[in-house]
């Protein structure tokens, strides 16, 4: 198989957004039967590159052969009609309508000009039955597990004819065994002659199912791998952009806290759908360090603690007294401030001044019949401006005209006007300047002096390890380990994450 020409491949892809260059001269290559993992944390260039694959967006440049020939699709219709099908995490079919319904939407049997619905159901069985699933074709999809849904998908594209199935994470909502019956399926697949594309998060999977791996970061491949021939830790220092020798020349250089203060908050069996039981204790005047790979839980814990989501189970506690869970303003009312991961969506409020976005929060504390003038306001945000060192003209300038550093800076500054206990900060360096990270960084450093509690979530291990006195480090949802004083090195957080080691 080694030696066939590649059944689908991308050479020297590009693709460029106003200010991000999302592919990089991409190039990929997919052999007839093979099942190869597509790998790379946020931001990796992962989801372009298969838009460009499958027509969602047109490449700048570059060029997709499939089977040797030059295809340029312009819609993922025309990517179908081609032989080149995706099943997402999210099932894109209707669930108001029937399985068989979603099978064969467009080409129904008909008879006497209408459509046949007993061939409908005949027909829908037979395509469900080829993946070994059994389903009463007859209810809404909807109403059907994950499983089924992504099952569904599957067995309408195969009726396509696809000879490329790109799976996108598709395992994330399944359980052990509906994942074991999926592999099942897609090895099938392999089986056939289908080329399967399989993007992941769980490493493991990766080594069950695939024969290759292609690594992507920052819009390029950085490494095309057998996956019998590479180890697990080198997997994630590609992925992480760290070779092994740097990370074990890396080691925190940050004052250590006291570890055997007493925790402000206390997590404990806290759980969301795959995410769970997570345990953890936030100590006055320390950061706690929460590191995994993307899609390992650090995001929904944050959420859980947060109150944005409500978990399935578990309790937080501060001071020993139980935050009920599920709701933001209790959760803020018990002194938890989260700063999101997507600042732009969820934080920053781009139309509104400074001035306004920093008074947010106080003003919510207050609650609406205790308004703060605009003279306190301006007040409030002005005291920040200058000891966060936000560069910015006027507090009267709109948050959404700052750069990305400076709006980072506004989203603590409205934090830190509500003087919190506990801090969660979710990736607050991303998609800032190194200098703007440096200030960051030196942020935390104060915040901690000054006795905040703080969780620091951070996808790149060399920032978890400078900033942080202890870290939990997450995989596949649940915890890994947990490390603590001279164990905090980057070496031993890259095994962690990839499944060698434990707790230090």
């Amino acid at each position: 198989m080694d030696d066939a020409p590649p059944l689908l491949e991308a050479r020297g892809l590009v693709k460029v957004y106003p200010g991000v260059r999302a592919l990089d001269g991409a190039d990929f290559s997919l052999r007839e039967g093979e099942v190869h993992a597509l790998m790379g944390e946020n931001g990796a260039g992962k989801s372009t590159l298969i838009k460009a694959l499958t027509g969602a967006v047109p490449p700048d440049s570059g060029e997709v052969r499939l089977m040797g020939r030059v295809v340029r699709p312009r819609t993922p219709v025309e990517g179908q009609t081609l032989g080149i099908s995706t099943v997402y995490q999210e099932v894109n079919l209707a669930p108001n309508l029937s399985l068989a319904e979603n099978l064969l939407l467009g080409r129904q049997p008909r008879r006497f000009g209408l459509i046949d619905r007993r061939a409908v159901h005949r027909r829908a069985e037979e395509l469900m039955a080829r993946l070994g699933v059994r389903a009463d074709v007859g209810r809404p999809l909807g109403s059907l597990p994950i499983a089924v849904q992504q099952m569904a998908a599957i067995a309408r594209a195969l009726d396509l004819d696809a000879r490329v199935f790109i799976l996108d994470e598709p395992t994330s909502s399944l359980d052990a065994d509906e994942t074991a019956r999926l592999f099942g399926v897609v090895r099938g697949l392999a089986a056939r002659g289908i080329g399967v594309v399989f993007i992941t998060h769980f490493i493991g999977q990766v080594y069950d199912l695939c024969a290759r791996v292609t690594v992507m970061r920052n819009g390029r491949v950085v490494a095309v791998r057998d996956a019998a021939g590479l180890p697990r830790l080198e997997l994630v220092a590609l992925m992480l952009g760290v070779s092994i020798d740097e990370a074990r020349a890396i080691e925190g250089t940050h004052a250590r806290a006291n570890s055997s203060a007493d925790p402000t908050l206390r997590s404990r069996g806290l759980r969301r759908g795959r995410v769970g039981p997570i345990d953890l204790d936030l100590r006055r005047g320390a950061a706690l360090g929460l590191a995994g790979l993307l899609g390992s839980g650090r995001t929904e814990t944050a959420r859980m603690i947060a109150g944005a989501d409500r978990p399935e189970g578990g309790r937080v506690e501060i001071d020993g007294r139980g935050v009920r869970p599920g709701s933001p303003r209790r959760a803020i009312a018990a002194g938890i401030a989260l700063c999101p991961e997507d600042r732009k969506s969820d934080a920053i409020v781009p139309g509104l001044s400074v001035r306004e976005n920093i008074a947010l929060a106080v003003q919510a504390r207050r609650a609406w019949w205790r308004p703060i003038g605009r003279r306190g306001q301006r007040g409030i945000a002005e005291r920040f401006v200058r000891s966060l060192r936000i560069a910015t003209p006027s507090v009267e300038k709109p948050a959404g005209e700052l750069s990305g550093g400076n709006q980072q800076k506004v989203v603590l500054a409205r934090w830190l006007a509500a003087e919190p206990r506990v801090l969660l900060l979710d990736e607050p360096t991303r998609g800032i300047d190194v200098g703007a990270k440096a200030e960051i960084e030196r942020l935390v450093g104060d915040l901690c002096a000054r006795g905040v509690a703080m969780l620091f979530i951070s996808s790149e291990v060399e920032e978890v390890v400078r900033v942080c006195e202890r870290v939990l480090v997450l995989r596949d949802g649940r915890v890994a380990g947990e490390l603590s004083g001279g164990g905090v090195t980057v070496e031993s957080v890259m095994r962690l994450i990839a499944g060698e080691g434990g707790s230090a």
